[in-house]
């Protein structure tokens, strides 16, 4: 086929206030190209403020999520150009799945196939993680005389632990959906053909949400996993007396309707976002 320009590298659709974002190089089983990451941070930056999007799902066309950095473009092309090149293209990498860790709206990772390497790191930075249960998750950078390097290995001691980490780095063995489950890379693993309407689903829970609430709520649970329990203990007050002052009025009537009119209860659902008072 002709090679798809830097802008079909990403196709984007948005329905139901769902921003649906995902690889499109099948042909490559969707590996990360500069192009890609290129417009992949051009497309996140598009849908952040958008108010017609309340939820970002990361996926890949055709059968795989992604298999990691594309060799040939990523690494050998710029290893010719020079140190310069290289780090250049480390920036793009990095430099979305940084944007997309600390996105504005709350994250899915739907992972349809592979995930490869690399691709452990958007894997990360989306808040949560579905996969298909034939779904194919690899660090196979051992088997190749390299390390989990642009920060596979650091993601993989986080989700899963240190003894599963260690297993899956150093033997170069694939685990499929399920076990990547058990293990903490992703929440759940459901049938491929379940996929889509259980991200879906999870997405309209979240859309049911208090959208400055969810922002305050994935960054603060980024922040403390680093922290001493007094440093985010502090942070905490602090984030949440801003949040309080940032959207007073959304505290307030979720109150009122918990307190005034009996209408929710928090332990069992959200508020009603589009009930003002005196309606």
């Amino acid at each position: 086929m002709t090679e798809r320009t830097e802008e079909e590298t990403v196709s984007l659709v948005v329905e139901n206030r769902i921003a649906w974002v995902s690889y499109n190089r099948p042909e490559k089983r969707n590996c990360m190209s500069p192009k890609l990451n290129r417009q992949m941070l051009r497309v996140l930056e598009s849908v952040e403020f958008r108010d017609d999007v309340g939820v970002v799902v990361l996926t890949g066309e055709g059968s795989a999520f992604s298999a990691g950095m594309d060799l040939k473009e990523y690494f050998r092309e710029n290893e010719e150009k020079g140190l310069g090149a290289t780090r250049a293209a480390q920036r793009e990498a990095y430099g979305w799945w940084d944007r997309l860790r600390w996105l504005e709206k709350p994250t899915i990772a739907m992972v349809n196939g592979w995930c490869f390497g690399g691709a452990y790191g958007p894997l990360f930075a989306c808040d949560l993680a579905v996969a298909a249960e034939d779904a194919q998750f690899g660090l196979s950078e051992i088997n190749w005389g390299i390390l989990p390097g642009g920060g596979a290995s650091k993601v993989i001691v986080e989700l899963t632990g240190f003894r599963n980490a260690m297993y899956h780095a150093m033997m170069g063995e694939n685990v499929d959906g399920k076990k990547a489950a058990e293990w903490g890379l992703v929440n759940e693993a459901v049938p491929a053909e379940q996929l889509k309407a259980r991200v879906t689903e999870m997405a309209n829970v979240l859309l049911g949400k208090n959208p400055h609430a969810l922002r305050a709520t994935k960054w603060a649970i980024r922040r403390v996993r680093e922290m001493t329990y007094d440093n985010a203990e502090d942070y905490l007050i602090r984030a949440q007396e801003a949040a309080n002052y940032f959207d007073s009025e959304g505290r307030k009537e979720a109150t009122r309707q918990f307190i005034d009119d009996k209408t929710f209860k928090p332990g069992l659902g959200a508020y009603d976002l589009n009930k003002t008072r005196g309606e």
